[in-house]
């Protein structure tokens, strides 16, 4: 799918992290082995995370095991909290990419990772010297991206701020997440185009979070702002448990691709696997 020119991220991890009931391996393995059939550029599959914090994905690395990879080009993300996720992550092959939530809040980067933003940015520092070594691409989410709710100080020059720190330690991909959902159309058409300006050698993408009757206007400015790399999650599933939010999930990865279809774009995505995942899903969300 690298000719397409939307790089769509389809991001189970982020739907079944939040899960009470444990998620059998092997089913977490079946369905992440059909979303790897639909076309998407990049699954975020999984996470190198503390166990005790997360422990739907205290699996991860036997979920990885039985992944059928034989067939298909999308490459896979891992998040990672820590230098122990990152060096536990950069042990498999088939990791592709580490994810780390930096966030902009520090009220939110303390709950989240349990360090300050200054201790994060270390480990960013150490994430990006271990992937070089092994081959693997940092992708850095700038969490609590669109504002927070703890009241720490939030503006467009704070995001551009760490932003440029971040480019500027050498990390090519920044993805602006909402993590809570105040993010709104007016917000996205007003930050996205002035970071992709700015960035231009920056690939620059939205993790959104939302309440299903605000997708498609989200999705809409994520579009008209120029985004080309969309994080999304089947059926809208998920949010942040760190976030303690449950009213607000991921977009949904249907929305997504029917908006895009809409517009014409060419996404080359395999909906047979699509439907079938869907169906799948079931099982696991329920």
């Amino acid at each position: 799918m690298s000719h397409n020119k939307f790089k769509l991220v389809e991001c189970p991890r982020d739907a079944m992290q939040g899960l009470h009931d444990f998620v059998p391996t092997e089913l977490k393995a079946e369905y992440l082995t059909l979303l790897l059939g639909v076309g998407f550029d990049t699954l975020d599959f999984g996470s190198f995370v503390s166990p005790k914090a997360i422990p739907q994905m205290a699996d991860t690395a036997e979920v990885l095991a039985q992944l059928d990879l034989s067939n298909t080009s999308t490459k896979l993300l891992a998040i990672v909290a820590n230098l122990r996720g990152v060096e536990d992550a950069v042990k498999h092959k088939a990791v592709d990419y580490l994810g780390f939530p930096f966030s902009i809040s520090e009220t939110f980067q303390q709950r989240n990772t349990n360090s300050s933003i200054s201790q994060s940015l270390n480990t960013v520092e150490e994430m990006l010297s271990v992937c070089a070594k092994n081959n693997k691409k940092a992708v850095v989410y700038l969490s609590m991206g669109f504002g927070n709710p703890y009241g720490d100080e939030w503006n467009y020059e704070i995001i551009e701020k760490w932003a440029d720190v971040l480019v500027d330690k050498g990390v090519e991909v920044l993805s602006l997440a909402d993590t809570v959902g105040v993010s709104t159309p007016e917000k996205i058409e007003s930050i996205l185009p002035k970071l992709i300006a700015r960035f231009s050698n920056t690939e620059i993408g939205i993790h959104l979070h939302s309440t299903p009757a605000e997708r498609f206007e989200k999705i809409e400015a994520a579009y008209l702002s120029g985004v080309k790399r969309i994080d999304s999650a089947l059926k809208g599933f998920g949010g942040c448990p760190m976030a303690a939010d449950d009213l607000t999930g991921n977009i949904a990865t249907e929305d997504v691709i029917d908006y895009l279809n809409a517009k014409g774009e060419n996404l080359n995505l395999n909906i047979g696997k699509w439907n079938e995942a869907m169906a799948l899903s079931g099982k696991i969300f329920h």
